[in-house]
């Protein structure tokens, strides 16, 4: 079965693709995704939680400890959350199925370029 027979969204694909670094708290992800995204992807975070609660569901995402363990920050603990082997396996066949779109896209526009 595939890692993933339906396509992510854009919001989970950009979690995903964030989290392929490494482990991330949620506000280090939030800013991860709206850099990547090139600022298309501003999430709040009731959205991001709710993502990563779904991901989590799946799988794909597991809460976990960074690397060197966790910087101290006043108030309330962060939660780190990182990529399962199952959610790797996932963001690669979204990945794959993103560059086999793309393809299909421009021989269909390099067809209707050569028409009149």
């Amino acid at each position: 079965m595939p890692a993933n027979p339906i396509a992510l969204s854009t919001i989970e694909y950009h979690v995903l693709l964030a989290l392929a670094d490494g482990p991330l708290h949620g506000y280090a992800l939030k800013d991860a995704v709206a850099t990547e995204s090139a600022g298309t992807l501003v999430l709040r975070a009731g959205s991001l939680y709710r993502v990563i609660a779904r991901l989590m569901g799946m799988g794909w995402v597991v809460e976990t400890e960074p690397e060197g363990g966790p910087t101290p920050h006043p108030g309330v603990a962060r939660r780190y959350y990182a990529l399962s082997a199952r959610g790797r396996n996932a963001l690669s066949a979204e990945a794959q199925r993103l560059a086999q779109a793309s393809a299909l896209a421009r021989k269909r526009l390099d067809v209707a370029r050569d028409r009149p």
